[in-house]
């Protein structure tokens, strides 16, 4: 049987790749990426996210792939006031939270806002 060990990339589908690119960076301080030759990435510790251009997509690809279909959870350090105090002084919006989840490793503190796209975007941070 297989046994999956983790997670490597999710792909989000993006109307406007420079937008896109510098909201993760400047809102999420990932880095961007260039890979071979022409496609863009997004890279956090050991992670990264795809973006393919709407109407444009790579393949192979998810059946119908649409802008604002994404819905991710990212795990922070420290503590969800402090990103809620990060995201104020960006002017990002906070749609909900901070709240109370239950994440893969146990409870947890949310805060969810929207990429440039109006993909949800979940930051938590684990309660120790």
């Amino acid at each position: 049987m297989m046994k999956i060990k983790g997670l490597d990339h999710v792909v989000l589908t993006v109307r406007d790749m420079g937008r896109t690119i510098d909201f993760y960076r400047r809102v999420l301080d990932m880095r961007h990426v260039v890979f071979d030759g022409s496609y863009n990435a997004l890279h956090f510790g050991n992670q990264k996210i795809n973006l393919h251009p709407y109407r444009a997509e790579y393949t192979p690809h998810a059946d119908i792939p649409a802008p604002g279909t994404g819905d991710l959870c990212l795990i922070a350090e420290g503590g969800i006031d402090d990103i809620v105090q990060e995201l104020g002084a960006l002017e990002i919006p906070v749609e909900l939270g901070p709240v109370d989840q239950t994440g893969a490793g146990g409870a947890m503190r949310s805060v969810y806002f929207r990429d440039p796209d109006k993909n949800l975007i979940e930051v938590a941070c684990y309660i120790a």
